[in-house]
């Protein structure tokens, strides 16, 4: 493996897309939920931080995807149980929706945040890079819903910022060999929860 590609683990940060409530019909996402709830708890213990990304759709909002604007409701309404995040992945809390959508982080550990992005990828307009960069991470560990949208279109962003990159394989939702050969071309490291969890200092 290149010395450019190959992850850091004592300056990783764990990425969790998507993991609330209204997306567990989302094929595969509740069988992954042990082993995202795994890697939280064990980026915790390392002191690495954990950052949730979430969606959030107010009905009429211009950054409801193009696919889900025909969808009534819409999923993931701000104030909606579904909109929260999957319960035991973090502390118990209620999401602050007028936080999150000011684009502004919301606190709910050490080192570990909430933070909404608008469209498919969590870079995209949010301060996801510069958040990452004053706790010194280069490598980032993606984990979550839905490879085929934000897991990718995440991975993809912080490869463009020349983070090293991982993505838990057996931690993401509707993976695929053909999904995950097109990430590892741009060089993806592809791991399971179990060694990610071994490589963490201790």
């Amino acid at each position: 493996m290149s010395e450019h590609l190959a992850p850091h683990w004592g300056s990783s940060a764990l990425i969790v897309i998507d993991m609330q409530a209204d997306f567990t019909g989302i094929s595969g996402t509740v069988e992954v939920i042990p082993q995202v709830t795994a890697l939280a708890a064990a980026f915790r213990s390392a002191g690495r931080p954990v950052v949730h990304i979430v969606r959030l759709y107010p009905p009429g909002s211009a950054d409801i995807d193009l696919p889900r604007r025909a969808l009534d409701p819409p999923p993931v309404v701000p104030g909606t149980p579904g909109s929260e995040i999957i319960a035991g992945l973090a502390e118990p809390v209620a999401l602050d929706h007028a936080l999150l959508l000011s684009g502004r982080p919301q606190p709910i550990g050490d080192d570990e945040i909430v933070l909404f992005k608008p469209r498919w990828g969590a870079f995209y307009r949010t301060d996801l890079d510069s958040w990452l960069r004053e706790r010194g991470v280069d490598t980032v560990v993606v984990a979550g819903c839905n490879l085929p949208n934000c897991p990718r279109a995440t991975l993809f962003g912080a490869s463009e910022r020349d983070f090293r990159t991982v993505l838990v394989v057996d931690a993401v939702s509707r993976t695929s060999g053909e999904r995950v050969a097109d990430l590892a071309a741009i060089g993806v490291n592809m791991v399971e929860t179990a060694a990610v969890i071994d490589g963490l200092p201790r």
